[in-house]
């Protein structure tokens, strides 16, 4: 297997045969327009942000060991240096269509979009995870390439800057709007899941009696049901309100409840036994939650 890192836009324009690109951080690409490269197979990483639609191509793309199923119309979103296996046929590129953003982090760094890259979460996302377009939103993020795009073709000056990152925001902002359709519209579809997190959570503190595992984690929930941390916590957050460490927070203060009342352990011990390393963090947290501490909640029920 091949190992590829392409560290900045000319990379990329290289690798796909095309030539200079018109500004140095930030390009769109028309996928037909591609060269063809030899290897087989590829594990590719890159310095910058990805969002790729393609469609019509025998290359199969895999993150995680997972291979995305790319229907047409789906949209991937890549975080600088992840990893991703390309592994092609044959001919593929012949029958490449689509297109694809890239913008390094350097173009968004004197913008006030850097602040607001942590809202986008679906970044983090795995690639199976990607977001499937109706023919209404595939036209609507299209025009927005297609503006991009041409501003790309400008000269460079004092508004390129401004101009090229509001419309990269607003590329993003449609993206963020349509995951939150597809949660929605997936409701259905959703509820296991939901229900499966539930049990997982009573299951742990059940098995937990000795206390010897630490306490759960996000990841370890998605591992559970086979999603990526980011997206298992924006899909809670969309149907309970309470992101993926909230709804862990609050089965532990409910399992931390039943010990307090039903035991006389001492504050410590229960803490040592929900998995918290620190009872001090324990303390902290019951009394952030629910407004007394655990030696308070104690006694408003012995007395």
């Amino acid at each position: 297997m091949n190992q590829l890192i392409l560290h900045n836009i000319s990379d990329l324009h290289q690798f796909f045969g095309l030539g200079r690109p018109n500004h140095p951080l930030v390009t769109v690409l028309d996928f037909s327009q591609a060269g063809e490269w030899t290897h087989e197979k590829l594990h590719i990483s890159t310095d910058f942000y990805s969002m790729i639609m393609k469609s019509e191509s025998k290359n199969q793309l895999k993150y995680g060991r997972k291979q995305v199923d790319f229907q047409d119309g789906s949209l991937i979103c890549v975080a600088p240096h992840q990893v991703m296996e390309v592994d092609h046929e044959e001919d593929a590129a012949s029958n490449m269509r689509g297109w694809g953003l890239f913008f390094h982090p350097d173009f968004i760094r004197s913008s006030i979009l850097v602040e607001k890259m942590k809202q986008y979460t679906f970044f983090s996302y795995e690639m199976t995870e990607a977001l499937h377009l109706s023919e209404k939103e595939k036209r609507i993020l299209s025009d927005v390439i297609q503006e991009i795009h041409k501003e790309l073709q400008e000269n460079i000056d004092d508004h390129s800057q401004h101009i090229l990152a509001a419309q990269v925001e607003l590329f993003l902002n449609y993206c963020a709007r349509f995951y939150s359709r597809q949660m929605i519209t997936r409701r259905q579809s959703h509820q296991p899941i939901l229900a499966r997190v539930e049990k997982l959570l009573q299951a742990y503190f059940d098995t937990n009696a000795a206390g010897n595992q630490p306490l759960p984690t996000v990841k370890f929930l998605a591992d559970q049901v086979h999603l990526s941390p980011g997206y298992l916590s924006d899909l809670l957050k969309k149907e309970t309100g309470k992101n993926a460490q909230e709804v862990i927070h609050i089965a532990v203060i409910e399992a931390a409840k039943n010990r307090l009342v039903n035991s006389s352990k001492s504050v410590s011990e229960i803490a040592y036994l929900l998995g918290f390393e620190y009872p001090q963090y324990f303390t902290r947290l019951f009394k952030q939650k629910t407004g007394h501490t655990p030696v308070e909640y104690r006694r408003s029920y012995l007395s």
